[in-house]
This record gives structure tokens, sequence and C-alpha cells, in this order.
């Protein structure tokens, strides 16, 4: 007997044409997957290429538009030390030496001091972090001193970065050198007192070194007359370029009043031409060495020969009349 019930299986063709059709749309699927996927990472690299060209314009805009300052008050790269305020030296240090007792008992000889007609010309290159900058200050500042406030010498310093490489990529002796340009240019008073305190205190070469808010502390606290403007000009360090420079020039000559000398070291002095190459602890022997410079200066300048007096003219006196007789 025929039964029209026969089972609902599907063909071998059915089959693979629903397989087929299947895989079409599951490959389609991640076509456009990869598309979407493609599309999205092309517009993030444009993204970020976009932005890192903004920087890198942003950057060198900025380098293009902020101008090479130069500090002002200062020739040939020095900051001439004509004005000291009151508070720039203790009262210790300001006051003339006193002899020294002798083993004999007796007072020994004074430090001579350059006492010419002719002002001498003291130059003093100095580097923030050089330990024979700062012991040649704490042995010299209290004749410098005499000797600015006399009028016997003018002193002039110029700050030199040749230690930049040695305060742990803090670069001290470049930002102290840039910080003294400030306080010179905005507050010329108070430059002494900064430059001592920081040859005086200063850090130990291969640390860090004071960081610029320190440096503008040392600033404020020495009593800059324009503290807003020196704390910017530091903390912006507006200078540095100006430091790297000046010491380039430095270390390529002649030195001011020189013919040939150039920068060799931190500190180098320079006393009417002439490089000072003995003890930087020995004020004694410092001040020989101004007084001879200065000595020899003075001989050296032609004195006019006074012109011969005219001998007298002789006149003969009528010889006296005889008196008559009476």
């Amino acid at each position: 007997m025929s039964s029209d019930e026969t089972p609902n299986v599907p063909s071998p063709r059915n089959t693979r044409e629903a397989v087929r059709e299947k895989a079409q749309k599951v490959h389609a699927q991640q076509s456009r997957a990869r598309v979407m996927r493609r599309i999205i990472l092309g517009a993030v690299a444009v993204v970020a290429v976009g932005a890192i060209g903004t920087a890198i314009t942003l950057a060198v805009s900025a380098q293009v538009s902020k101008p090479q300052l130069t500090p002002g008050g200062m020739n040939d790269d020095g900051i001439l030390v004509s004005d000291i305020s009151a508070s720039a030296m203790a009262d210790e240090t300001v006051a003339p030496p006193t002899p020294s007792e002798t083993e004999a008992g007796g007072a020994a000889t004074p430090t001579p001091e350059p006492t010419t007609s002719s002002t001498v010309d003291i130059h003093i290159y100095v580097d923030y972090l050089s330990p024979d900058a700062g012991e040649f200050e704490r042995a010299n500042a209290r004749q410098l001193v005499n000797w600015i406030s006399e009028g016997a010498a003018t002193v002039t310093y110029h700050p030199v970065a040749l230690l930049t490489a040695s305060s742990n990529g803090t670069k001290y002796s470049l930002r102290s050198a840039a910080a003294a340009a400030c306080v010179a240019t905005h507050s010329p008073a108070q430059f002494y007192a900064f430059n001592h305190d920081l040859l005086d205190d200063q850090p130990e070469v291969n640390t860090d070194g004071f960081s610029d808010a320190q440096l503008a502390d040392i600033a404020g606290a020495v009593g800059s007359d324009n503290v807003k403007s020196v704390r910017s000009c530091i903390e912006d360090q507006d200078y540095v370029t100006w430091a790297k420079e000046a010491t380039s020039r430095a270390l390529e000559g002649p030195l001011v009043g020189s013919d040939d000398l150039v920068l060799t070291a931190a500190p180098m002095i320079v006393v009417n031409g002439e490089a000072y190459v003995g003890a930087l602890d020995d004020p004694s022997e410092f001040s020989q060495f101004v007084l001879t410079v200065a000595s020899d200066a003075y001989y050296a300048t032609e004195t006019p020969t006074p012109a011969p007096t005219p001998a007298p003219t002789e006149t003969t006196e009528p010889a006296p009349s005889e008196t008559p007789a009476a």
C-alpha cells in the first residue's frame, strides 16, 4: 500500500546551495569588517600625523617667535660692579682687613693696595659651579669691595658656563650664568650680592645644583629691586642662549683688554690685560700682583718733560751817586 507521507529530507543540491549562500554572507560580513577596520586605522593615523605635525609647527613657531634676548647694562659680556649696596656684603667683610699678628708678636704688614692715580681694570670670569671660583671669591671679596668703594679699581664679572655637563643633566652652570644676567639687567644694584652668594655657598660638582626657583629665591633674598621681573627672567631662562654664546666668545678670545688671552679655566682673572696665575686663596699674593701691574702701567705712561725755565736776564744797576762832601 502506497503512502504520501515521505520524510522531508533536503536534497544534496539544496544543502550545498544553502551552505554556499551562508558562506557568502559570512565572507561579505568579514570583508565589510576589514574595510571598516582599515578606514578607522587610516583615520587614526591621519589624526596622529596631524597632531604631531601641529606640535612640531607650534614648537618651531615658538622658537622662531621668541627673540634671542641680550642682557642689559653689560659690555663685552661682563657686568661692571660700580654700586655695592649695604646688603651686598656682611659688615665684617666690607671692613678693612686687620693686620695679623706675626710669630714675633708684632703686627704684620697690611696687604698692599693699588694707590696709583690710574684705576686698575680687573675682569673676573666665573663659573658658579667651579670650586676654584668660589675659593677666589671668599678669599678676595673683602679687598675687592674696598678697591671698588675707594675707586682704586674697576671690577667686571663675566659669568661663563664651563661645567654645564657636571650637574646631573640640569645644566646648572648655564642656568646660573643666565640668572646672574637676569639680576644684572633687572636689579643691577644687587648683582654683586647675588654673585657673591652664588660663589660663597656653592652646590658641589656633579650635583643637581639650585633649581631656577631656588635661584630666583636667592635673588629675592638679596633685596632685588624688581622681584617679579627677576623671577620671571630666571624661571623662563631668558638669557640661557646668551650665556652659552658668551662662553663660546670667551673661549675663542681675545679676552677684554688683552691681545691674545682666551678663557682656559674658571675663574680666570685678568688685570690690565694680564692673567693672574698665582694662588687663588691668597689675597696678599693677588694684591701684590695687582699693585705690580698697576705700577707697571703707571711708569709706562709717558710723563711730559718740563720745559727748561729761561735764565733770568742780568740787569746793570746804576752806580750809586756820590754824596757831595759837606
